[in-house]
């Protein structure tokens, strides 16, 4: 079994008062299986529903949601269900595949005595183009989103050390550089993880056999896989159906983004789309990819000033594959062998920034970047922190951030940001910015806020006399 970050968050989830949990995420990227063997760790007993293969078991949540009735009628389709009380995990997989399901959840969570997880694609929870279901059930569930394995994860499920870890941390957060033979190891790793990505059936199988071509296959029966999802939706009797029209426009979309990306100015173009339809039809199909959990956007801004979400430009963004695998896998053949070898080729740009959005996506971290009006300057990355908006230019070698220094050198027109240089390179600085290597990406951080705020004496106050 792959570790994964998430395991933590299950046993965070458990530990503590809560809600159903959902598991959102893109298919095949190992939900069911660590929700399974999160049951199996931590309960007596785990009823397991995959609502996608049974439909039978969809009548149990056609009723009025009383919990008693919904357990009679699932033990009833499944004989070998048991039901104790404060010891099972019910699993409902594939949720967006039963929407009375996903209303039901709050009935379990008012009942309490079964604790529910459930799983489902980005499509399915947001209940795109299905307006059949009998209601969300807001206050009353929880939500996760699972991501491909991160550069971190990758690392820790090759066995290595903890020290290098702590190491590798130390040095970025002291800005020191990395040992050379260090370095040079992690570049070697992050290279490979470039072509690999981080579905985990992909990784398992480069770990078994280290073999690329094999790794290959896999992600173009993975990408197959999701292609054959593309337009489905519920109609009003639950049964499965496929919009034949957001299907063209989805897979065309999907299409387009190599050659999105390979441009200078990456940003996303429907012209470039090769269906019919105007611009308000194609972003039909590409919002489709966002909902399955395939791509990510960034959004452009109009003032580097924080929040950034507030100077947002909704019709200017980019858009990159949530895995940078399933991207290297639609390139030409040769580009993994190039990547290796250190050449990114024609592609550089659009992998070391597919790489960046990726880590930062994986994070839930917003995604924003700044191109001027003029054209000029243009900022691949912004980020936020304590109020304050950092700058990150991406380089595939260790080019000048041109853009970036455009940027610092003139402060007065765009203000004073900490900046930093993401490039084939150790750690390292310049005037008013630091360098750090491209797989330091992969040592982010999730930041948890504190959140807990000084007690105040309500009975001490005192009204003036």
């Amino acid at each position: 079994m792959l570790q994964r970050e998430i395991w933590n968050d299950l046993i965070s989830w458990k530990k503590r008062p809560h809600h159903p949990l959902i598991i959102k995420g893109l298919r095949q990227i190992g939900k069911t299986y660590i929700v399974k063997h999160f049951g199996k760790k931590f309960y007596e007993n785990v009823v397991y529903l995959d609502l996608r293969a049974n439909k039978a078991v969809h009548k149990a949540f056609d009723g009025n949601f009383d919990v008693n009735q919904m357990i009679l009628s699932i033990t009833a389709t499944d004989t070998t269900a048991r039901f104790i009380p404060h010891k099972t995990l019910l699993i409902l997989d594939e949720i967006q595949d039963c929407t009375n399901a996903r209303s039901s959840l709050k009935y379990w969570d008012l009942d309490g005595r079964f604790d529910v997880i459930c799983t489902g694609s980005f499509l399915g929870v947001k209940g795109f183009r299905n307006p059949y279901t009998r209601g969300v059930p807001v206050g009353y569930e929880e939500q996760i989103n699972m991501y491909p394995l991160t550069f971190q994860e990758f690392l820790i499920n090759t066995g290595m050390d903890k020290k290098v870890f702590d190491y590798v941390y130390k040095s970025l957060s002291e800005k020191t550089m990395i040992d050379s033979a260090v370095h040079s190891s992690l570049r070697d790793l992050y290279l490979q993880f470039l072509i690999v990505g981080g579905m985990p059936e992909a990784v398992l199988k480069f770990f078994e056999t280290h073999d690329l071509n094999q790794v290959h296959d896999i992600q173009q029966r993975i990408l197959h896989s999701i292609r054959d999802d593309f337009g489905r939706y519920k109609d009003k009797d639950g049964n499965d159906a496929i919009n034949e029209v957001l299907k063209l426009r989805a897979e065309a979309c999907l299409d387009s983004l190599p050659a999105q990306l390979a441009k200078e100015y990456k940003k996303f173009q429907y012209s470039l789309v090769d269906v019919k339809g105007h611009s308000p039809e194609k972003a039909d199909g590409l919002q489709y990819l966002e909902d399955v959990g395939l791509i990510v956007r960034s959004f452009n801004t109009r003032e580097l000033v924080y929040p950034l979400a507030a100077s947002k430009i909704s019709t200017e963004f980019k858009v990159f594959y949530i895995d940078t695998g399933l991207l290297i896998s639609q390139l030409n053949e040769d580009v993994p062998s190039k990547i290796l070898a250190g050449d990114l080729g024609p592609y550089k740009g659009a992998i070391a920034e597919n790489m960046v959005a990726s880590s930062f996506a994986k994070n839930d971290l917003d995604l924003y970047y700044f191109h001027a009006p003029s054209g000029s300057p243009e900022l691949d990355f912004l980020y936020e922190e304590n109020g304050i908006v950092g700058i990150i230019e991406c380089k595939s070698s260790n080019n000048r951030a041109t853009s970036m220094k455009f940027v610092l050198e003139n402060s007065k027109k765009y203000g004073q940001h900490p900046a930093i240089k993401i490039a084939d390179a150790n750690v390292g600085g310049g005037k008013n910015f630091d360098t750090y290597p491209l797989y330091s990406l992969g040592f982010i951080q999730k930041k948890h806020e504190n959140n807990i705020v000084q007690t105040i004496d309500v009975k001490n106050i005192k009204v003036p006399d």
